[in-house]
């Protein structure tokens, strides 16, 4: 057997990564579709829909005013940690009224990433909520806009209102390295609270 069919015989008998759900939810505009789409080793499937002039008497556009797309159904992409682990990144969609779906869109997740926009924060209450009744894994992650947030994160942790226990970071959607590292600790408070209830 030459070299290269032995490494092809032993690339073969690898296991396969363990494929792991997460979630990246939040606001509408927060940032949800450029963190899935910065991170993601395939091109990202996404849904999005042009913003008509009636969503845009519904949406509050202040804050995003070059915005011209919404995510209308989930985004989706993909994410190799390491030889061993798979994430599989779903963002779910921001306004309330596309809520119904977001039972379906977190089934089966291992945990979940709120992404904050400082300047709004009312606008993510219903994703903390979501997670908080689910008692599932989350952590928020504040997306520097213009470079920086808005509030230190003590006043964004007070004003959510959040468990001690939850972290609440700052993050950068458009940096890949920053998206890995928030769902990295997302991934280490599931598996912490996993070998906490075994």
């Amino acid at each position: 057997m030459d070299f290269q069919a032995g490494q092809r015989a032993q690339a073969d008998a690898a296991p396969a990564p363990m494929p792991v759900k997460m979630v990246i939810a939040g606001g509408f505009g927060v940032g949800k579709t450029t963190a899935v789409a910065s991170v993601s080793d395939v091109p990202p499937l996404t849904t999005e829909a042009a913003i008509t002039e009636v969503a845009a008497g519904v949406d509050d556009l202040s804050m995003t005013p070059h915005k011209t797309t919404t995510t209308v159904a989930m985004d989706f992409g993909s994410v190799m940690l390491d030889p061993t682990l798979k994430l599989y990144l779903f963002g779910t969609p921001g306004q309330d009224r596309f809520g119904f779906m977001w039972d379906d869109v977190t089934e089966g997740a291992l945990g979940a990433l709120v992404v904050v926009d400082s300047r709004r924060l009312e606008d993510c209450f219903p994703a903390v909520d979501y997670f908080e009744r689910r008692t599932m894994p989350f952590a928020v992650a504040v997306n520097r806009f213009a470079g920086a947030a808005s509030h230190p994160l003590d006043a964004v942790r007070e004003a959510l209102d959040v468990e001690p226990g939850v972290p609440v970071i700052e993050f950068d959607a458009r940096n890949p390295d920053s998206v890995r590292d928030s769902l990295i600790i997302v991934l280490e408070l599931a598996l912490a609270r996993a070998m906490a209830a075994a």
